[in-house]
């Protein structure tokens, strides 16, 4: 990963932690994604990876993010994790490779639910390195991502497995709108400025 450009803070702009109730929600999370996507290599391999499963409310966050990823059926990025077809703990590993045989050098965003503070649930946050899936269920998984998002669906500390099943779906849904909505867009946007920069004059 190429380092923070000077001319900002590190500690300001390598992550970002929003409640999906603010108002400016989905600007804020677009140009924190701007920042990450200016640090990649012009027009290279976006892949996004949403992980989780259908099989609990808590954990459906990734999946339903890459389902409403996948509607636009955007040719601007490679896309692994739906409902339909989940990457979870029992396939992550495998996907893992797959994504590095088939894409030379991407530019990889991790998707995934966590679990934090009560004061933290319902918010979203973009940071800077790799999602770690399973720490709060304690499983050993590999690391994710040159960047990741999450949702923090709900209380962490006790009984995650119990917690994550317990979550309030309308949380999860409200969520999963406000980060597919806003990756798209943002990729979308970077992927016009980058490509008007590329053409000669």
């Amino acid at each position: 990963m190429k380092p923070i450009s000077h001319s900002f803070s590190s500690q300001d702009m390598t992550s970002l932690k929003i409640p999906h109730t603010d108002p400016g929600v989905h600007s804020a999370i677009i140009h924190r994604l701007m920042f990450h996507l200016y640090k990649a290599h012009s027009l290279q391999n976006v892949v996004i990876i949403c992980i989780g499963t259908d099989r609990s409310t808590g954990d459906c966050l990734g999946p339903l993010v890459g389902s409403a990823l996948a509607k636009w059926d955007s040719p601007l990025f490679h896309l692994y994790g739906t409902l339909d077809e989940p990457v979870h703990a029992m396939n992550l590993q495998e996907t893992l490779h797959k994504i590095q045989a088939t894409h030379h050098n991407p530019y990889v965003i991790g998707i995934d639910a966590c679990l934090g503070q009560s004061s933290s649930v319902g918010c979203i946050q973009v940071v800077n390195g790799p999602l770690k899936p399973g720490a709060g269920v304690n499983k050993e998984l590999p690391p994710v991502g040159d960047i990741h998002l999450t949702g923090i669906v709900n209380v962490g500390g006790f009984m995650e497995y119990f917690v994550l099943q317990n979550t309030r779906l309308s949380l999860v849904m409200r969520m999963s709108e406000i980060i597919s909505s806003s990756l798209y867009s943002a990729i979308r946007e970077w992927h016009t400025r980058s490509t008007l920069l590329a053409v000669p004059e």
